[in-house]
């Protein structure tokens, strides 16, 4: 079997830390501020950063676990934990539909259920609320969780593989994304449609970061970390850029060759559109050679903030969403002008990191009392995976 990782990397915590203020961001609509995120600069976004990271904590975590104490444990663990993300979502859900009923009533404007995608549910609750339940109905903002409970469930025995036959592994994942863009193979939603992430693409990104954790980026790090492969990636990135631009500024998009737009688009988010990975692949790779892991600044005052949110991600995943509604709501009824914007952007990150910074206090002092009753034990998984 690979070697499991021991040590924690902080970057995965800093890196979705970062991940949950953008999507945040993201999550508001007609945001100025959201122009800082990398979705305006490239073909990925932060969910391709989160759910990568969540695969490689999700394999840290619980392939040491399958290694020490086998599969059945392991399995275990990980359905416990898909569970917990489980009751977390119903729970998001419940108090999302009530935040968004009460103010579209209280306001008499209809159009926040429609913008959120909750009309449905306020006409019928009673069959909307149990196809939320089986995860085919999800409301605007809410598609993450569902899709990381679907591939946390399916997860045990992709460890047991990976911690055999690695290459074997990656192969499988690969072909799981080759036949469900093939044969156009996704999960239905409700009322109609289908999921908004394509649960048998998007376990490419999960499995790919298991697959670093446990052994990968040791086979393939002096590659990423090769002059030519970082020049190219720098390389796509500029082309990316380029591509992106003629989106705002259409008399650009002359300088696109017809024959290369028409193989390019719709560079498609549902289905994790092959140029999306390619251009996540591109991030990592400089993210990868410039921030090494031992990086002094990892642990200083200034990123302190984004590393403690990117240990309580699933937390401040569902405060996240619950923000970006209320400040869509402020700047429906109050103003929409940019300092509305600016002003309900940093307070909502700021009351993010000030939730993370209060959880992670409650877990010190805890583990402090255990401690003077018995000998601390290490949670390499943080709260959450």
């Amino acid at each position: 079997m690979p070697p499991v990782p021991t040590e924690r990397d902080l970057r995965l915590d800093l890196f979705r830390g970062l991940a949950l203020w953008l999507i945040f961001l993201d999550h508001i609509p007609s945001n100025v501020v959201s122009w800082i995120t990398i979705r305006n600069y490239g073909f990925s976004d932060a969910t391709e950063i989160f759910v990568f990271i969540s695969g490689y904590t999700a394999a840290f975590v619980y392939g040491a676990t399958m290694r020490d104490r086998g599969f059945v444990v392991a399995a275990a663990r990980v359905l416990r934990r898909a569970w917990q993300v489980y009751v977390a979502h119903i729970f998001l859900f419940t108090i999302y539909m009530a935040e968004i009923a009460y103010v579209a009533a209280s306001f008499e404007n209809p159009l926040y259920a429609e913008e959120m995608g909750v009309f449905e549910f306020l006409k019928q609750p009673d069959v909307t609320l149990v196809q939320a339940l089986l995860l085919k109905f999800k409301p605007a903002n809410m598609d993450v969780l569902p899709l990381y409970i679907v591939l946390l469930a399916f997860f045990p025995p992709y460890i047991w593989l990976l911690l055999r036959q690695p290459t074997l592994a990656l192969f499988v994942s690969v072909a799981v994304y080759a036949v469900a863009w093939e044969f156009g193979i996704n999960l239905p939603a409700y009322p109609s449609g289908h999921w908004v992430f394509n649960p048998f693409a998007w376990q490419l990104l999960f499995c790919f970061g298991a697959w670093c954790a446990l052994g990968g980026m040791t086979r393939i790090g002096d590659i990423i970390k090769s002059p030519w492969v970082v020049s190219l990636a720098i390389l796509y990135l500029i082309a990316c850029f380029a591509i992106v631009l003629t989106w705002y500024v259409p008399p650009w998009t002359r300088w696109v060759p017809k024959s290369l737009a028409e193989w390019m688009y719709p560079i498609d988010k549902t289905n994790l559109d092959v140029l999306r990975v390619a251009h996540f692949f591109a991030l990592a790779v400089l993210a990868i050679r410039f921030v090494p892991p031992h990086w002094p600044a990892l642990k200083s005052p200034w990123l302190r903030p984004a590393v403690v949110c990117g240990q309580h991600s699933l937390e401040i995943f569902c405060l996240g969403v619950f923000l970006a509604f209320a400040a869509h709501f402020a700047m429906a009824e109050l103003s929409d002008g940019i300092p509305m914007q600016v002003f309900v952007s940093v307070s909502g990150v700021v009351l993010m990191i000030a939730a993370a910074a209060l959880m992670s206090w409650y877990k010190q002092i805890e583990g402090r009392h255990s401690g003077s009753r018995s000998k601390p034990t290490a949670d390499p998984a943080g709260s959450s995976s």
